[in-house]
């Protein structure tokens, strides 16, 4: 389940169409969900030897605005 947004809303950093832009949640057993941009097949050759994406796995892309709008919602622990 869903416990909480990280950041401001899509609407409050500019998006008009708020239903579609990225967004990051904590989940209630404290891993994060990210909704951004699927460019795992754009990504994948380019990540260092020491990293790899599962078959279940994406990369996902979020611009720099939804990071930083999180950055204070972000447990230190």
């Amino acid at each position: 389940m869903i416990a909480r947004r990280l950041g401001s809303t899509p609407y409050q950093r500019g998006s008009r169409q708020e239903f579609s832009c990225p967004d990051i949640f904590e989940l209630a057993d404290g891993r994060f969900a990210v909704i951004g941009t699927d460019m795992t097949a754009e990504l994948s050759a380019h990540l260092p030897p020491d990293a790899g994406v599962a078959d279940y796995e994406r990369i996902v892309v979020i611009t720099r605005d939804t990071m930083l709008h999180a950055k204070r919602d972000i447990p230190d622990a």
